[in-house]
């Protein structure tokens, strides 16, 4: 029988036998469906926008390929030599219909808010896989021992339990730590309702300038910058120090750490292990101004344009089943990361996981926030946004590690960002889709 083939070029984000998952539902859906072959091959998610380039520029582009979130406008900007539309609209191949092949089709059953973060121009363009938010993790046992009996739910209520925790007379030397990333600043314009980019973060039109000083940057920038000096924030040096700052945790050296909802598994076990009280919750809001909402982070998959009929239905297919409510919940319990869809979240509850595990409901409990009150996830759409939030972080060093005065080093950083962002703009002068 001569089979179909389904080109499928997947994220690997490199945690120890994670693409192992992958082969195997490839290996599964094959079984189901013996007219497809489903090839997948694991890339880098830093590398996946080059390697895309290339295929599109010598004709041999993937069916599918998954990016990262903060790659999703190379995915829309993409175009081949001749001007065309490197991926089509999942929500328009799918063309309105319940099942593809025989399996079921989720998108009307995402996550509103993972839905409303890959829609841009009016329809859903990919299709989320991976998905991660923003927490606050805290020792509970040290908390309670300085007198706090409630999370902070607040940036100001924050410090002050931070100051409260350094009174103790046997307490950890620091309060509170995190990781000199972007994901942090993200999440602090978010739930400001700030943008990091014009045109509403790149959502209402292509994004052309950045903004590194407005208030909300500069509040954030501020009330870090404050909890350094004062000794309640340890800073290890490190731009993206994710495991010096969990090993702190863990060791008990901290009482706070803000960190992806990735974390979940293993701090929880670093807890157990050490015999301390763990809490998981939303990322704090700035008690100044109305609580705007978060983002998400993650992957998504991007569908081929121009695919014949049969190869497009059989990676469409391949899609849906990837996150059909079975697979969708292994993933989550496999790797921490929020189910994608309702149904999957409803399946775990069924089964009693979140009762057994209930730091793992936090993640689907913020993203189920983000859409309330009319507000919705405030991600930006920013060419070489990866990079500029690299840029971003550097800036913050100088904060952190020199005193540099914020507005300072921040309006440094922005031009040199600004710089990067024009380049991409000069390199796609147009986009097929805007």
């Amino acid at each position: 029988m001569n089979r179909t083939v389904v080109e499928a070029w997947l994220a690997d984000l490199t945690f120890p036998h994670y693409m192992d998952t992958l082969y195997a539902r490839a290996r599964e859906f094959e079984k189901a469906h013996p007219e497809y072959e489903v090839r997948i091959r694991g890339i880098d998610f830093h590398d996946m926008p080059a390697t895309v380039t290339r295929a599109a520029n010598d004709g041999s582009v993937p069916a599918i390929a998954e990016f990262y979130y903060t790659q999703s406008p190379d995915a829309l900007d993409m175009v081949e030599p001749a001007g065309k539309p490197v991926f089509a609209s999942v929500e328009e191949e799918v063309g309105g219909r319940d099942e593809i092949l025989g399996e079921p089709v989720v998108l009307d059953d995402l996550e509103p808010a993972l839905r409303a973060n890959y829609t841009s121009y009016g329809q859903l363009r990919s299709l989320p896989t991976v998905a991660t938010t923003y927490h606050l993790f805290t020792n509970m046992t040290i908390l309670r021992a300085a007198g706090v009996d409630e999370v902070p739910e607040t940036w100001q209520d924050l410090r002050t339990a931070c100051e409260r925790i350094a009174q103790l007379p046997d307490g950890p030397q620091h309060a509170i730590s995190w990781a000199n990333h972007g994901i942090p600043f993200q999440h602090a314009l978010a739930v400001q309702g700030g943008h990091i980019a014009d045109n509403g973060n790149g959502r209402r039109g292509r994004a052309g300038k950045v903004d590194f000083t407005s208030k909300e940057m500069l509040a954030w920038v501020s009330w870090w910058q404050q909890l350094h000096k004062d000794g309640l924030y340890h800073y290890s040096g490190e731009i993206g120090d994710w495991f010096g700052t969990f090993h702190s945790f863990a060791g008990q050296r901290t009482a706070f750490r803000f960190s992806s909802s990735n974390d979940l598994g293993s701090t929880v076990d670093a807890a157990q292990r050490a015999g301390f009280e763990l809490a998981v919750s939303r990322f704090p809001y700035n008690a100044d101004v109305p609580y705007h909402g978060n983002v998400v982070a993650g992957t998504s998959l991007w569908l081929a344009d121009g695919l014949d009929p049969a190869t497009r239905d059989g990676a469409l297919a391949f899609m849906q089943y990837l996150a059909n409510p079975v697979n969708a919940a292994a993933y989550h319990k496999e790797h921490s990361f929020i189910p994608v869809t309702r149904s999957a979240f409803a399946l775990l509850e069924r089964e009693g996981w979140f009762d057994a595990h209930p730091h793992y409901r936090a993640p689907s409990e913020q993203i189920g926030m983000m859409m309330t009150e009319g507000r919705s996830p405030a991600g930006a759409l920013v060419g070489k946004y990866f990079e500029i939030q690299d840029i971003l972080t550097e800036g913050m060093h100088e904060v952190l590690a020199h005193d540099v005065d914020p507005v300072q080093a921040l309006t440094k950083a922005q031009a040199e960002a600004q710089h990067l962002l024009d380049k991409y703009l000069a390199e796609r002068p147009f986009s097929p889709w805007r």
